[in-house]
């Protein structure tokens, strides 16, 4: 019992730390300090929990009703510890912050894949009590583990270029999907009325639900495009954190539960920012995302040309500016571009211009993507401001330097009702007096649509890569 009391009790100590954690990451201020509360509280997490596992005792049962693996049991854990350690330092290590969000994708798929297995295991176990609500468990467990598997893999596989981006829509996909979930439920009432030694017909119909769970996940993600993946990434987080859950309630494992429900909830109430932040609503993402591989989507308009400029006619603008405006997106990233623009902030401050950043809820291809981008490069906290702080200021700035971004930056999304990106808030950096747009070519943004912005008539496109572009505007300086 003492060793079950202790357990408990430091099972909440690390959840407390989990909650600090996510309090921590709210703010940029703080965010190291919540990083090291994560950490802190999962090797807290880990070591008890293993610990637990040897000596056979559960956090939600009293100690002692199921062996522990004893020596053995240890090595093998500690074995693959160590090699799932070294996988997620060597990752961690040589990932590039352009690769961040198809990685985190990548992990998701682990969580489904682990709380699958953890379920058709947990299928094999005939509890002596409370049959029914464990075999439900187990189908939930299953269902959204398969569901957050192969979800994450297309995820990745759209982030990191080896699926085209564009939303592949199956006819009525919608009602697939209804379907699916339906028969899930189904599936459920009859798996738990099901007697336990009809173990091949459960098993059966377990493997049944596995497959249609894969295909959904599969089809959910991939009716997506790439301009949604903001939404899928922060969607992908919220499922992993249910599948989490799902599978501390078959392991009877408490801490499990708290951890997969803070990351459940957390990722849902994020999933919600960002379709505000876009002004779509969360059903409307899954059903019919937009994006597409850079061909123009609907009827293509004529805007009139465009005007080019140099680096050194940029550096002149600027070096006559009272204040700047920097609206980042995913281009930055590609470029790594984020140091010389630091620097370029660097010396603008010194010679007394008001320089800030405007940041999009759904820049880059990851919630906060370019706030992490930038806070690695050192941009002071208080400069970077998001869309609703900065917005009402474009007319007031002299000069505004759109860096890699297309979409966000788009007055479509105001001026065109039928443009597949009608009514979401964007950056509105056209009220400036003067728009620079580093950009590599005219091609258009993941939602496939042309960007008037490029062709207005305070609107000038300096081309290239927009470090080397950068780093020309600094020699200049």
């Amino acid at each position: 019992m003492l060793q079950f009391t202790l357990l408990q009790g430091t099972y909440i100590i690390a959840g407390l730390l989990f909650i600090l954690s996510l309090a921590g990451l709210s703010k940029h201020e703080t965010a190291r300090a919540g990083n090291r509360y994560g950490i802190f509280g999962m090797v807290i997490a880990l070591v008890v929990t293993v610990g637990a596992a040897v000596l056979g005792v559960q956090s939600g049962t009293a100690a002692g009703n199921r062996p522990g693996t004893g020596l053995v049991g240890l090595g093998l854990i500690l074995v693959a510890m160590a090699i799932g350690a070294g996988i997620g330092i060597w990752r961690a290590r040589s990932v590039e912050m352009t690769g961040m969000p198809e990685l985190i994708a990548l992990l998701h798929s682990f969580v489904g894949l682990a709380a699958v297995l953890v379920g058709w295991n947990s299928s094999y176990e005939v509890p002596l009590q409370n049959a029914g609500i464990h075999d439900a468990e187990v189908f939930v467990g299953v269902f959204i583990g398969a569901v957050t598997l192969t979800g994450s893999i297309v995820a990745f596989l759209k982030l990191s270029g080896r699926m085209k981006s564009a939303p592949i829509m199956l006819p009525k996909h919608n009602m697939i999907n209804l379907g699916i979930v339906i028969a899930f439920v189904v599936l459920t009432v009859v798996y738990v009325l099901m007697p336990h030694d009809a173990m091949f017909a459960r098993q059966l119909l377990l493997g049944l639900l596995t497959l249609a769970a894969l295909f959904l996940g599969w089809h959910l993600v991939a009716a997506i495009g790439g301009g949604d993946m903001p939404v899928v990434v922060s969607m992908l987080n919220s499922y992993s954190g249910w599948a989490a859950a799902a599978a501390g309630f078959l392991l009877n494992n408490d801490l499990l539960i708290i951890t997969g429900a803070l990351v459940g909830s957390s990722g849902a109430y994020l999933s919600y920012i960002m379709c505000k932040g876009m002004n779509r609503s969360f059903i409307n993402v899954i059903a019919g995302g937009f994006g597409s591989d850079g061909a123009v989507v609907g009827e293509a308009q004529e805007y009139g040309e465009h005007r080019e400029t140099t680096s050194a006619d940029v550096a002149d603008m600027l070096k006559d500016a009272k204040s700047v405006i920097i609206t980042p997106g995913y281009g930055m990233a590609v470029a790594q571009a984020q140091y010389p623009v630091a620097e370029l902030t660097s010396r603008l401050r010194e010679r007394g211009v008001d320089v800030r950043f405007g940041i999009h809820p759904v820049a880059g291809r990851l919630p906060g993507h370019m706030n992490v981008l930038l806070a690695e490069a050192k941009v002071p906290y208080d400069v970077v401001l998001e869309m609703d702080e900065i917005n009402d200021d474009f007319p007031d700035t002299d000069v505004v330097l759109v860096i890699g971004a297309n979409d966000t930056v788009n007055p479509a999304a105001q001026d065109d009702p039928g443009s597949p990106i009608a009514g979401m808030p964007v950056l509105e950096v056209w009220k400036a007096e003067n728009v620079v747009v580093f950009k590599r070519s005219m091609n258009t943004g993941y939602a496939g649509v042309q960007n008037p912005l490029f062709f207005k008539e305070n609107t000038e496109m300096l081309f290239g890569d927009a470090k080397d572009r950068v780093d020309d505007i600094l020699r200049e300086f």
